[in-house]
């Protein structure tokens, strides 16, 4: 499986918020609330049953339900009580984005803090090509600096390599490396630190993946990157 792959995968576990007996205005305001979740929202009206409330679904399964002030965060009765779960604790691992550049990197910054913060581990990023990884080279030069933490970077040679210290580059002429961005961090072997973004740039300038703090998908991204992007530290030969 390649990294396009799983981006797929998560793409096809899209959700549903189904919203009852409400104005409009709201459901076009919960579209926009959820405008890069990996979940379609549709307005429907009954004879009877709750005013205002929505339903959360994956195909026939029902996941979770709620009034529409607990997902703007304004029942403050329910948000007390526990009554409700928020619908985000819900699509952690299946939010899937259409970010631009601007959003991807404010984005690869909190794992990069987080890196940062814990100061130890292996950090993986790539963002297409060299070109690209230029703009970018010097944020992880001064992630790399935080020693004991390690920087691979990943790219597709488009362009001459800049100068780097510190930080471990892979040049690769593969598709998937030049058609995605991803930032993964090991969280040095603790679980709890683990997390990673992985998108594919389907038109230009416009992402479409996911972020997870699920340890499991974090491993098989960095076991992906490790055991098919063995070679390192190609200076300056793009040959």
């Amino acid at each position: 499986m390649k990294l396009t792959e799983l981006i797929a995968g998560v793409e096809s576990h899209r959700k549903t918020l189904t919203v009852f007996n409400a104005p409009e205005s709201e459901i076009t305001a919960l579209r926009e609330h959820f405008t890069d979740r990996n979940i379609d929202v549709a307005g429907t009206r009954t004879s009877s049953g709750p005013q205002r409330y929505v339903v959360l679904s994956k195909g026939d399964e029902f996941v979770t339900a709620m009034s529409i002030d607990t997902v703007f965060g304004s029942d403050e009765k329910a948000s007390q009580s526990g009554a409700y779960r928020p619908i985000l604790d819900h699509l952690d691992e299946t939010t899937f984005t259409s970010y631009d550049v601007g959003q991807m990197g404010a984005a690869s910054h909190e794992i990069e803090d987080r890196a940062w913060r814990v100061g130890s581990g292996t950090v993986y990023a790539g963002f297409g090509t060299v070109s690209a990884l230029g703009v970018r080279i010097d944020t992880y030069e001064r992630l790399a600096d935080k020693k004991p933490l390690s920087v691979h970077l990943y790219a597709f040679p488009d362009s001459e390599l800049p100068a780097h210290d510190d930080v471990t580059v892979h040049l690769e002429r593969s598709e998937e490396i030049r058609t995605t961005w991803f930032v993964a961090y090991d969280g040095d072997g603790m679980d709890s630190n683990k997390c990673a973004l992985l998108a594919e740039e389907r038109e230009p300038d416009a992402f479409y993946g996911f972020w997870t703090y699920d340890p499991d998908t974090v491993d098989w991204i960095v076991d992906h990157l490790v055991t098919n992007y063995t070679i390192t530290d190609h200076t300056s030969d793009l040959s």
